[in-house]
């Protein structure tokens, strides 16, 4: 690793902090919106853990995540945790918050300069809602054993919850961002400090 690219003890600190973000956000519950289907939160903090943290940083708080539900913790949404929910209906999706976050922190930092708000953005959509139905839509089709467009039509129901996620995360993100520098790792301090 580069010295740009290696961890500071600080940034075990985020990631456990935005792991615990991941998992509150899960505890929470679903949040009922009129006229739409209930939105569940966690998927915000997949995507908060992306624009903030980056790929690798974000990637390493859903493996803590994915951790603490493989022992048994209830740390998901409902309060369920266990190896079960890594073979069931919604196991896609849980699966996909992995490349997800990725994704959002790939696009999201790209470069390593400043944050702008439209590949925050960018990366919010792509990886947490495109990149996240592509591994969840047909984890569904197989577990549920129904076919891929009867399975994507049924996620479409859960596209106006996971947009309005993509915007909280946008705004999230860009008022951290001018707010607490401190909050992001030391290559996007350094750029913002240098512009």
């Amino acid at each position: 690793m580069t010295r740009s690219e290696s961890w500071e003890a600080r940034d075990i600190a985020r990631i456990a902090v935005f792991a615990g973000i991941i998992i509150v956000l899960g505890i929470m519950g679903p949040i009922p919106v009129p006229g739409l289907v209930p939105i569940t939160a966690q998927t915000l903090g997949v995507m908060l853990a992306g624009t903030v943290l980056g790929w690798r940083r974000g990637g390493a708080a859903v493996l803590i995540v994915f951790l603490l539900v493989a022992i048994g913790l209830p740390v998901l949404s409902g309060g369920r945790g266990g190896l079960g929910v890594f073979l069931g209906p919604t196991a896609g999706y849980l699966i996909g918050w992995l490349p997800a976050v990725v994704v959002v922190g790939v696009l999201a930092h790209l470069g390593a300069r400043r944050l702008v708000w439209w590949r925050v953005a960018l990366g919010a959509v792509v990886g947490g809602i495109v990149v996240m139905y592509a591994v969840g839509i047909p984890g569904v089709a197989l577990v549920t054993g129904i076919g891929l467009g009867e399975a994507a039509l049924s996620s479409l129901a859960f596209l106006p919850g996971d947009l309005i996620k993509a915007v909280v995360a946008v705004v999230l993100t860009m008022l951290l961002y001018r707010a607490y520098p401190p909050a992001f790792p030391a290559t996007v301090r350094r750029a913002r400090a240098a512009a």
